[in-house]
C-alpha cells in the first residue's frame, strides 16, 4: 500500500495543483523533452518509466489507478486493476454511459465502475485529485507538457514515449505492465491478441486475395487515408486483408498516422477490392456518399465497402487492446464478408 509520506504529498498537492493550473494556462508551452521508456525489471519498485514530458517514478505498488486517453483503461483491467477513475468518452459509450467492453468487463469481476471525469483540453484536474490516484496512466493520449506538470504533482504520470496519440499499442500494454508492476504479463496480453486476430484470419483464408484502404472525411470536398501503422489499419490487415500499396505513397500528415490527400485524388484508390471507413450518423453518411468523387471509388461504387454508424464499434476498432479485439472481432466478420461478397456480385 502507498506509504503515508506519498498520501501526504498527494493531499499538500491539491492546492498547488490549482494555483499552477492558473500560472501554467497563462503561459506558453515548453519544449518537450524525448525519451524513450524504460523501466526496472522483475516487478520491483521503484521503477521509472521516461516519456516524451517527463519521468514518472513509481516509488511502490499502485492500488488506486487513474487513467487517460485511450487502451489504458482496457489494459489496466485486464491486468487485474480496475481504475477508480477514467477518462470520459461519451462518444461510443452504451446506454450506461461507458465504454460496452469495459463495462462488462468490470461487471464480470464484481468491481465498482470507475468514476468519469472531462478529458482533453477540459481535463479535470480537480476531479483526479479527488480520485487520490498512486499512478495516473496515459501512455497512448494527447496530455500536454502543462497537463503532464499538474498531473505529475498529484501522483507519477506515465505519458506518451515520442509523440501525442503515437504510442504503438504492444508498446503501450508494456509500459502499463511495467507501471503497475507486471512486465511478465504483457507478452501473455500481446501473445493473446496477437492469437485473437490470427484465428479468426485463419477462419477466413479468401481475405489474403483483397487490399483495401481506411478512408476518412473531415467534412464536404476532403478525403483522408489511414496510414498501414495506425492501429484500425493494423487490425484489419491482422485478419489477413492487405493494405493497398498505394497507401504508402501518402505523405504523413504530421502526428496523425494518416494522410489527408483531398477529394480530388479519391482515383488513387481505384485499386483498393475494399474500402473500410465510418460515420457519425446516417445523415452524414449520406451527404459524404452523395459526393461524386467519393461515390465513384470503385469500391464504394460496387458496394464493397465496410463502414458503421455505430459509436461504440467505431471506436472499439479504432483500437487494439486486450478488450476490444474479442469484443470487436466477431461483430467484424459479418461485414467484413458483406463487402468481400459485393465483389462477385
Amino acid at each position: 500500500m502507498p506509504s503515508w509520506s506519498t498520501r501526504f504529498r498527494r493531499q499538500a498537492a491539491v492546492a498547488s495543483v490549482a494555483a499552477a493550473a492558473l500560472f501554467l494556462g497563462a503561459c506558453s508551452s515548453d519544449d518537450q523533452d524525448s525519451s524513450s521508456s524504460s523501466g526496472k525489471g522483475g516487478g520491483a519498485f521503484p521503477v521509472t518509466l521516461k516519456s516524451a514530458l517527463g519521468e514518472a517514478k513509481i516509488e511502490e505498488q499502485p492500488e488506486r489507478v487513474v487513467t487517460l486517453g485511450q487502451g489504458s483503461t482496457e489494459t489496466a483491467i485486464a491486468l487485474g486493476h480496475t481504475p477508480v477513475g477514467v477518462e470520459r468518452y461519451e462518444w461510443g459509450s452504451d446506454k450506461t454511459g461507458y465504454l460496452p467492453w469495459v463495462h462488462q468487463a468490470v461487471k464480470s469481476r464484481g468491481d465498482k465502475l470507475p468514476k468519469q471525469f472531462k478529458g482533453g483540453e477540459e481535463l479535470d484536474i480537480e476531479a483526479i485529485i479527488e480520485l487520490e490516484p498512486d499512478v495516473i496512466l496515459a501512455p497512448w493520449s494527447g496530455i500536454t507538457k502543462e497537463q503532464f506538470k499538474l498531473l505529475s504533482d498529484i501522483a507519477p504520470t506515465v505519458a506518451y514515449p515520442d509523440k501525442a496519440w503515437s504510442t504503438n499499442w504492444d508498446e503501450q500494454i508494456e509500459l502499463i505492465a511495467k507501471a503497475l508492476g507486471k512486465p511478465e504479463k504483457a507478452d501473455d496480453l500481446i501473445s493473446r491478441i496477437k492469437k485473437q486476430l490470427s484465428a479468426a484470419a485463419a477462419k477466413r483464408p479468401g481475405y489474403k486475395k483483397h487490399s483495401f484502404s481506411y478512408i476518412y472525411t473531415d467534412g464536404p470536398g476532403t478525403l483522408g487515408v489511414f496510414l498501414p501503422e495506425e492501429q484500425r489499419v493494423e487490425m484489419v490487415s491482422s485478419l489477413g486483408l492487405k493494405v493497398d500499396p498505394v497507401v504508402k505513397t501518402f505523405k504523413e500528415t504530421e502526428g496523425t498516422d494518416s494522410a489527408l490527400i483531398g477529394l480530388e485524388n479519391a482515383k488513387k484508390l481505384s485499386k483498393s477490392d475494399l474500402i473500410f471507413t465510418f460515420y457519425s450518423d446516417k445523415k452524414s453518411r449520406k451527404e459524404i456518399e452523395k459526393q461524386p468523387l467519393y461515390s465513384k471509388i470503385p469500391a464504394i461504387e460496387q458496394g464493397a465497402v465496410v463502414a458503421s454508424e455505430t459509436n461504440s464499434f467505431v471506436t472499439a476498432s479504432s483500437m487494439i487492446n486486450p478488450l476490444t479485439v474479442p469484443w470487436m472481432v466477431d461483430r467484424y466478420l459479418p461485414l467484413i464478408d458483406k463487402a468481400v461478397a459485393a465483389l462477385d456480385d
